[in-house]
């Protein structure tokens, strides 16, 4: 027999029930607000202490009104909140799985695809598939054989906020972790999205086909074509994470489809730069763009990849020499059309020149003296300087200068400062760290360097490098 409290409880959950059944849209809202406000963050058995054992009862209320009423979105928002409030909690697997025996699941992705829902309501869809999907490798399986990657690819690269796209990428990423059965699908799914035209769409599914690549571990041919095409992008950003995963790609099989890929941007095709037409309309104060931009901003965007992956990788920039990347490197130099073309490809050459001396004389036949003596001067201002691992092996005979030994002066006199300011500077750092030392004189000046042999091994250096040495 219940004792009084518990026939108190359950009189009141029966008539909060009923108040619910017999309310119209504006009474039901009220509840929902009062609902959220005081049940937010409550674990399941607080759920069920406040609804006297009767938690589920009000969860079905909520499920079925969501089935019934989310075409017309009345009250979406407030209801899909609500009903997260049931499946956040812990403890709370029972309340998950009752709600996806109703369905749940298929009508939280037909919630995504329709276009008359607000914005606000289809973020509180993506949330409750985040708790879904996190809560273990059954549920995000349930998520994809119910097509819910379209579904939500789809809505990724159709979302104006983004902020909801940005809840979107956790739970693409969440399905691609710890999902082996589904793993592919979803890699298909993020390379889909790379053509589609919000670039906030773009950048989010490059980063997580990043970590999706790395699980998979294999690749889909038609990465590299998506890949390359996105390096046509008006937006640094989206370029950025192209650039990224390019760097992740090249440790796999469609390396060298890839490295031919970049190096083929770099020269635009004779039926594609055919189609230039003026820039600017009869309004002067108006700048058209002509269709071939998309095809410049490539070439730009791939002679900053092939910078980049030559940068950090020596055999990779070998394998472009193969693939006569200087080539197309001086002919994106010539580019008249898109300066940013010519100052990426410059620098990129810069890479090369430095790393190989057979490329500096390559590219000083191919300028000539006086245009390769200003790309000289260009490039010493630039502040990346090759590494020990990539400098070239001297050659067996130093009795001659030789286009290597050439190629360490120009690095030497590019390291070595040239001002009598900046010497005295070093000199007198030097000194005065040798200052306080008890037993040592203070020393200043070139003194300083010549106790510790530097000024003189920088001397011999020299000479050396003037064919003054008698070896």
């Amino acid at each position: 027999m219940t004792s009084i409290k518990e026939q108190a409880a359950i009189s009141r959950l029966l008539s909060f029930l009923q108040e619910w059944d017999n309310a119209g849209k504006v009474t039901r809202s009220h509840i929902l607000d009062k609902f959220i406000e005081t049940n937010q963050g409550k674990t399941a058995p607080e759920l069920e202490q406040e609804f006297s054992q009767g938690a589920s009862l009000f969860l079905v209320r909520l499920t079925t009104s969501l089935r019934i009423t989310y075409v017309t979105d009345s009250c979406l928002e407030k209801l899909l909140r609500s009903i997260g409030i049931f499946l956040s909690a812990v403890s709370s697997n029972r309340y998950l799985i009752e709600f996806l025996e109703v369905g749940g699941v298929l009508t939280l992705l037909e919630i995504l695809g329709l276009e008359k829902i607000k914005e606000e309501a289809k973020k509180e869809s993506v949330k409750l598939l985040q708790v879904i999907a996190n809560s273990g490798r059954m549920y995000k399986e349930l998520i994809c054989e119910s097509y819910g990657v379209r579904s939500i690819a789809e809505f990724l690269a159709k979302s104006k906020s983004e902020e909801t796209q940005e809840e979107v990428q956790v739970l693409l990423d969440s399905l691609v972790h710890g999902n082996p059965k589904y793993q592919n699908q979803v890699y298909k799914g993020l390379i889909a999205l790379l053509p589609c035209e919000s670039p906030k769409a773009q950048q989010l599914s490059l980063q997580t086909l990043r970590t999706a690549q790395s699980i998979v571990g294999t690749t889909h041919p038609s990465i590299v074509d998506c890949v390359l095409k996105v390096l046509g992008t008006m937006h640094l950003e989206v370029q950025y994470e192209a650039i990224e995963l390019i760097k992740d790609l090249v440790g796999y099989d469609v390396r060298q489809a890839l490295l031919k890929g970049l190096v083929a941007l770099l020269i635009p095709s004779v039926k594609e730069t055919s189609k230039l037409q003026a820039k600017i309309l009869s309004d002067p104060s108006v700048l058209q763009l002509t269709p071939s931009l998309p095809m410049f901003l490539q070439q730009a965007a791939a002679a900053k990849a092939i910078g980049v992956l030559a940068r950090n990788d020596m055999s990779i920039a070998e394998e472009l020499l193969y693939l006569r990347v200087v080539r197309g490197l001086m002919a994106a130099m010539g580019n008249m059309d898109h300066s940013n073309s010519q100052r990426l490809a410059s620098l990129t050459l810069e890479c090369f020149v430095q790393m190989f001396p057979l490329v500096a004389e390559y590219v000083r036949k191919g300028m000539g003296e006086e245009l390769y003596q200003l790309f000289l001067t260009a490039f010493r201002r630039t502040s990346w300087r090759p590494t020990k691992s990539m400098l070239p092996k001297p050659c067996a005979s130093m009795a001659a200068p030789t286009a290597w030994t050439l190629s360490m002066a120009r690095m030497i006199r590019l390291r070595w400062p040239t001002s009598h300011t900046s010497r005295r500077r070093m000199w007198n750092q030097r000194s005065n760290s040798s200052c306080g030392k008890p037993g040592r004189p203070r020393l200043r000046g070139r003194e300083a360097w010549q106790q510790e042999g530097v000024w003189g091994q920088a001397q011999s250096h020299s000479t050396w490098l003037r064919g003054e040495d008698g070896d």
